[in-house]
């Protein structure tokens, strides 16, 4: 039919949580090595909003995925330079019993502040959607720079 596509994307069933936090050359090395110590450094994550799928299970391992494969996640991450400041990369999942759930993140110096920051997003999200948060799980990364550093807390949404 003119003017209409079919949907071949399917709803990922499976998430699991990555962090780490490394030092580098470079923004960009850092922030590479960050990725390699969070497990997830080989995948080139695609970016995507805030939705767990209704159903989807989390795993506490990741799922072999083969390098170069394009994986939707949801991540934070910061970087640095200034010798001896303190970075913080969160995620939040908020589930609920009966529905879809909710990813949110954020980055700061402080893990206190960006962990009250993603309860608060992850409560605001429910409570706009009229959903009661049955389990809320919180994952980050922190690191004190050296030369130059970089966290990142990811949830990784996949297939099984």
């Amino acid at each position: 039919m003119a003017g209409l596509e079919l949907n071949t994307w399917s709803a990922p069933n499976v998430f699991w949580l990555a962090s780490g936090s490394a030092e580098g050359a470079t923004p960009i090395n850092a922030f590479d090595n960050a990725l390699l110590n969070a497990g997830v450094g080989n995948l080139n994550l695609v970016k995507v909003s805030s939705v767990v799928p209704t159903g989807a299970v989390m795993l506490d391992q990741p799922i072999p995925i083969g390098p170069g494969t394009l994986v939707p996640s949801v991540y934070a991450t910061r970087n640095s330079n200034v010798p001896g400041e303190r970075l913080c990369s969160v995620i939040g999942i908020g589930l609920s019993e009966a529905s879809h759930g909710m990813i949110f993140e954020h980055s700061s110096d402080s893990a206190e502040r960006a962990e009250g920051a993603v309860r608060q997003m992850v409560e605001d999200a429910f409570n706009q959607r009229g959903m009661k948060l049955a389990r809320l799980m919180i994952r980050m990364a922190e690191h004190r720079v050296e030369k130059l550093g970089c966290t990142v807390s990811a949830v990784v949404l996949w297939w099984r």
